[in-house]
């Protein structure tokens, strides 16, 4: 998954906790990359109980992360929800390198 606001796409992770962060945009979880971070507005969702953007979305639910206040998500189509252009030929390239698979 690319970051939402950059489309940067994590590479191989590295031993230790993720630079990456995980937030709420639009009812669907989202990535945000380590220099999108330094944003002010990152419009991320925020909590309905405390105000927190600390929240996870799983299973149709959201869930704050600093008060454990969970809700249904509510069902929405979220903007820029289409993969970005070329995606489908990096998967493709990918998986032809690992399987060992030259193109045709």
């Amino acid at each position: 998954m690319p970051c939402y606001r950059c489309g940067a796409r994590q590479t191989d992770p590295v031993r230790g906790a993720s630079p990456w962060r995980r937030g709420v945009r639009g009812e669907v979880q989202v990535l945000i990359c380590p220099d999108c971070q330094r944003a002010h507005d990152l419009e991320l969702d925020l909590c309905e109980s405390c105000g927190s953007t600390s929240l996870i979305c799983r299973l149709g639910e959201v869930e704050c992360r600093d008060c454990g206040s969970v809700r249904l998500a509510r069902l929405t189509e979220p903007a820029g929800s289409e993969p970005p252009p070329g995606l489908a030929d990096e998967v493709e390239a990918a998986l032809n390198r690992v399987l060992g698979l030259s193109r045709q």
